[in-house]
């Protein structure tokens, strides 16, 4: 199972990312994104615009479980961060994570 926190970090340190609620919509609009991380508190109109144009361009979305801050915190930022795209992955693998997550929802809980 890969760790999400150090997917995340990886990322931020060897990929190209990019922070804030308006790049990542601009990126989910577009389809330059990879994948777009959206904090779990998020503002809910964002995170709906968001999710809405990352399906019709195909951008996988994650929700990161903590908060802004946590994100922050992963990233090694000194800002709060609601929203990141990541357009290249770097040495992190952090695209399986959206594979191992669909299998997870496609086998149903009971």
């Amino acid at each position: 199972m890969i760790d999400v926190d150090k997917a995340i970090a990886a990322v931020v340190k060897t990929g190209k990312v990019s922070f804030g609620a308006n790049t990542a919509l601009q990126n989910a609009k577009t389809g330059k994104a990879k994948m777009i991380v959206l904090a779990a508190n998020c503002p809910k109109n964002i995170k709906e615009q968001v999710e809405y144009y990352g399906k019709i361009s195909k951008v996988p979305i994650m929700t990161y479980k903590g908060t802004s801050i946590d994100l922050a915190t992963v990233c090694n930022k000194l800002f709060i961060i609601s929203a990141m795209s990541i357009r290249e992955t770097g040495d992190s693998e952090i695209l399986k994570l959206i594979k191992s997550t669909e299998k997870e929802s496609a086998g149903g809980n009971s």
